[in-house]
């Protein structure tokens, strides 16, 4: 099966890609390069005569014309995406042409190859989200997220998501196009870009600064190991019933205060400080506007459905992604001059 991944050279598109390949599928990668895209995430990958790239932009609909005829897939996963919140607060016009007319764009060339190839029944169009569209949950836990909750997107990013998701169910209803959505909790792992919490924590630390902590570190994240999230992914493109959607969590509530302090335990323990603790370095900071309260996902569909259900608790993932950026640090320092990294973004 030839795969097209939009999106591969980012952080979760190449989870994917690297684990796709290493199943034996033949992966194309369309990617445009931007600020988050790394070509050093797919090194592992990218001499394999199972992989090829292609630098085109989703928003281009003569480039995706051509991407799909050169190599005629069998099913579409789309990850491209803006995807960091305090960015979108900052700069949503990107958010809104990416996400949304950028979807629109590839849904309608998908369309136009899937119609022209005489509508193969095998063909798939795997729209992946996140969790956020939903909005945000009580701090009771035994309310979360279904497939059937209400779509209440609270943040420019959110809200471009939650768009581009109706736009793959409507081109599903309205055309026929054999759609698949998923929704995911909170991503962390190797290879995650630093300006998410998770590196933001590891790398501030190791630098000997303030780790910031939006408001007072209450809010509640469901934490899913990266290399969880892409097996879920290719599960669901297998053995997903065209139409549904399914949410991927993993099952691994905390609060972003327990998060921070379950890193600096780490921390002191791989890399102990001359004196004190990481934790000492903890600086609680304004809160983000309109931050979601908690996220937690039910993942009882993809679980009684599809037999899926992650393999990585948070305590073990925690450990194995600050050894990841222990024993990476060439990765990240060359990231490190990238526009807006290591600083405070959407506190407007």
């Amino acid at each position: 099966m030839t795969l097209l991944v939009t999106g591969g050279a980012g952080f979760i598109g190449s989870a994917v890609v690297r684990l796709a390949i290493q199943r034996g599928q033949r992966v194309v990668n369309l990617d445009a390069m931007t600020y988050a895209a790394c070509e050093a995430n797919l090194d592992p990958v990218a001499d394999s005569p199972l992989y090829a790239f292609e630098k085109a932009d989703i928003r281009d609909r003569a480039a995706l014309d051509a991407v799909f005829d050169k190599h005629r897939p069998e099913a579409v996963m789309h990850l491209a995406a803006e995807s960091h919140v305090d960015r979108s607060i900052d700069g949503p016009k990107d958010f809104i042409e990416t996400n949304v007319t950028g979807t629109f764009t590839l849904l309608e060339a998908a369309r136009a190859y899937w119609t022209g190839a005489g509508r193969p029944e095998g063909f798939r169009f795997h729209h992946v989200s996140t969790d956020e569209v939903f909005g945000s949950l009580p701090a009771d836990p035994s309310v979360k997220f279904t497939e059937e909750t209400p779509y209440d997107p609270r943040s420019p990013y959110s809200a471009s998501k939650a768009a581009s998701d109706h736009l793959v169910r409507a081109w599903g209803e309205t055309y026929g196009l054999p759609v698949l959505l998923t929704n995911c909790s909170n991503n962390y792992g190797p290879y995650h870009f630093p300006e998410k919490l998770i590196p933001v924590i590891i790398l501030k630390a190791l630098a000997g600064e303030a780790l910031p902590i939006y408001g007072d570190g209450s809010n509640v994240r469901d934490w899913l190991y990266v290399e969880d999230h892409a097996d879920a992914l290719l599960t669901v493109l297998e053995k997903g019933a065209v139409g549904r959607s399914y949410n991927i969590g993993g099952e691994n509530e905390r609060s972003n205060l327990e998060l921070v302090r379950m890193l600096c335990a780490i921390l002191d323990e791989m890399r102990p400080k001359a004196a004190g603790s990481y934790a000492d370095q903890i600086a609680f900071v304004t809160d983000r506007p309109g931050h979601d309260a908690r996220y937690a996902i039910d993942p009882t569909r993809i679980r009684e459905e599809l037999g899926w259900r992650p393999s990585v608790t948070v305590e073990e993932g925690l450990r194995r992604t600050v050894a990841w950026y222990l024993e990476n640090e060439a990765w990240w320092r060359a990231l490190q001059n990238r526009t807006g990294v290591g600083r405070r973004l959407g506190a407007a």
